[in-house]
């Protein structure tokens, strides 16, 4: 059994409790996370990683907000910006959401725990929880930063409409080299210009 294989098979049990619970407190992250698992598959492929990186990938994708659990309803269900405060607490998610991954006693999931700590990492160094930059900031969660940019900016959500594509990728070629990478942005605008099927 591959460590795809067996993390799949660990995670099975946690995954669909976890995924019901985080529905139960935000239906819309639930659906972003299955959205940003296809579209992070997609750029995977892109970049021709191997088929147990993507699934690996996958997995960090579902689970790469699963830290909103334990953020409170008056900031996760707020229906404006928020505060520099409100902010702070929110950021908290990426560190929740790596204890919950931490704490599964499975194979590869102290790999998925350091991604989903990292989505919010920007190239620049600019982001959080660490301030990591570059290559320092791992793989899947540099592709996840896209993929989750991407549909957020896609979506509606009470404080925002949704944009279309090309205001999407406009305003992520700004953020080329700040906040993502510019060789995954490269391949990523080359799919989005094939046609992005997620």
């Amino acid at each position: 059994m591959s460590r795809l294989e067996k993390l799949q098979f660990s995670l099975g049990e946690f995954r669909k409790p976890l995924n019901a619970a985080l529905c139960e407190r935000d239906s819309y992250t639930q659906s972003h996370c299955a959205r940003v698992v296809a579209i992070a598959d997609e750029l995977g492929r892109e970049c021709a990683l191997p088929e147990e990186e993507i699934g690996m990938l996958r997995i960090c994708a579902s689970f790469h907000d699963i830290g909103k659990i334990g953020i409170p309803d008056r900031i996760l269900l707020k229906e404006a910006g928020f505060d520099s405060d409100e902010w702070e607490v929110m950021k908290q998610h990426a560190v929740i959401g790596e204890r919950i991954i931490r704490a599964i006693d499975a194979e590869g999931a102290d790999e998925i725990a350091t991604a989903v700590r990292h989505h919010h990492e920007h190239f620049d160094g600019g982001g959080y929880p660490d301030g990591l930059a570059g290559e320092k900031i791992p793989l899947w969660s540099r592709i996840m930063s896209i993929a989750d940019s991407y549909d957020a900016m896609s979506t509606t959500r009470p404080y925002h409409k949704a944009r279309g594509q090309a205001e999407v990728m406009g305003v992520l070629l700004r953020e080329q080299g700040g906040k993502h990478d510019p060789y995954l942005l490269g391949r990523f605008t080359h799919l989005v210009a094939r046609g992005l099927n997620a």
